[in-house]
């Protein structure tokens, strides 16, 4: 098993009637795990970063929890500002859920939140900030929930999180993509919609478990091992293409959830989105890489996995080509493991994704009502049908909720289980879902500059449940 410490990774609309925050469930500390945010030294190109993180007291960088065992976290906030933490694809109780003023008021500095659940479903999930733009100083890790299946395999666990870089604060980089920008002529008496662009930010660095690739982390595996990739993409505004080069994957669980196998050398993932692939290292004991291409940039990031002994050759971050852009080609060919049982939908919601680059304000809304929620009653199968009438890509995730994708663009299929569907520009995109888990839900692109431009609703229960 690898180290899992950090070193390890170096080395809307209003609450329903009667609804009300929860007062947080109070268990012996001796029983918890104790989260901290707090802040810590990186290293980018060479110099020196501080950014945020999440870890436990002994450097475990986030947490990972074996069958049977309880989501019993105390997060302590050791940072200078408010900070809550969203527990990504878990189907948590609503007022866990850690979005600020929806589920739970932030916490300040030096407080603390506790949380008791049961974690499900297992599988690669993540915990990043939603408070302000905090998820872009790094305020992410890992959250794994393995199964007893997992544990079985006879295969090495590792995790690589993917985050993008800028020396350039949030709040600078959000500032000026709000600026006016200047209208393209198109040859006709009026100016047209700024052309898509495959990305809103110029990054500085893209980081593989902290590290470019000019210092990447190199794991420890065997020659001709088996090894279970948990790729997740913790970054606020980049896309990727997992390349395993001369290596052949099987992708066997997206979000978490297992799906039909699936072979192949390259796998798309979007902002949010996580990819378990299964791989089988040389019999010869050489090094492989698995690397990320960022959507639209000559710019890569990865790790190497390298048997004792194995020559570890450079590997370029900049390459000549640009990575290729994340459509839904993939998506359609993936199949569930185990799908939603077949049921007569009772709700259909339309969802229009809307806004421009030129003014930088995107919306989201439902049933043609802007800042209205998703209403839907409890034990209901419920279709929601986006689509997508903007220039760019936006990765929709809903909270508190695992959904199957159902249509893409008119073709029907038996598609994964996700709780993070990538929405290329003109895309429509069906997904079902059964409503079990009451709660006012955060519903939003993932994003981060299109969040806080105002791509964000909610999914709201009609009877919600009330706080012990």
């Amino acid at each position: 098993m690898m180290d899992i410490s950090r070193r390890g990774f170096l080395t809307a609309a209003g609450i329903a009637a009667g609804a009300t925050f929860a007062k947080m469930p109070v268990a012996e500390a001796s029983t918890k795990t104790v989260l901290h945010a707090r802040t810590r030294q990186i290293e980018v190109d060479g110099k020196a970063a501080t950014r945020y993180g999440v870890e436990q007291a002994d450097g475990t960088f986030g947490l990972f929890l074996n069958p049977g065992e309880q989501f019993n976290v105390r997060l302590v906030n050791e940072l200078a500002d408010s900070t809550l933490v969203h527990w990504h694809g878990m189907d948590e109780p609503w007022q866990q859920d850690g979005v600020p003023y929806l589920s739970a008021f932030p916490i300040a500095p030096g407080e603390s939140a506790d949380y008791l659940y049961d974690p499900k479903p297992s599988g690669t999930r993540w915990m990043h900030s939603h408070f302000g733009l905090q998820e872009q100083n790094l305020l992410a890790a890992p959250l794994i929930i393995r199964d007893k299946a997992a544990m079985q395999e006879d295969a090495q666990e590792v995790v690589l999180l993917l985050e993008d870089f800028s020396w350039t604060s949030p709040e600078e980089i959000f500032a000026n993509l709000r600026k006016p920008k200047k209208m393209m002529s198109m040859g006709s008496s009026s100016d047209k919609e700024v052309g898509p662009d495959l990305n809103d930010v110029e990054f500085d660095a893209f980081l593989a478990n902290d590290r470019t690739l000019d210092d990447p982390e190199v794991v420890a595996v065997e020659k001709g091992g088996r090894v279970r990739l948990r790729i997740i993409n913790a970054s606020a505004s980049s896309n990727y293409t997992i390349d395993l080069g001369a290596l052949e994957g099987t992708l066997i669980a997206v979000d978490g959830n297992p799906i039909e196998p699936l072979s192949g050398k390259t796998f798309p993932l979007a902002i949010a989105q996580r990819a378990d692939i299964m791989v089988t290292l040389p019999s010869d004991g050489s090094a492989a890489a698995v690397l990320a291409h960022c959507e639209g940039r000559k710019m890569r990031s990865g790790i190497i996995l390298a048997p004792k002994g194995a020559t570890v050759a450079k590997i370029a971050t900049m390459t000549d080509s640009e990575g290729p852009e994340i459509g839904l080609a993939q998506e359609l060919q993936l199949r569930a493991a185990a799908p939603l049982a077949a049921k007569k939908t009772q709700r259909r919601i339309p969802v229009h994704l809307t806004g421009s680059m030129s003014s930088y304000i995107w919306n989201m809304p439902i049933e043609g009502q802007g800042g209205m929620p998703a209403v839907v009653s409890e034990q209901q199968r419920v279709e929601i049908t986006m689509t997508n009438e903007t220039p760019m890509s936006h990765p929709m995730h809903l909270h508190g909720h695992s959904f199957q994708v159902v249509e893409i663009n008119g073709t029907k299929i038996s598609g994964a289980m996700r709780d993070t569907i990538m929405m290329p520009p003109k895309a429509q995109v069906t997904v079902a879902l059964d409503t079990t888990n009451p709660g006012l839900w955060a519903f939003h692109c993932h994003n981060l500059y299109h969040l806080a431009a105002g791509m964000f609703s909610t999914m709201a229960y009609r009877q919600i449940p009330k706080s012990t």
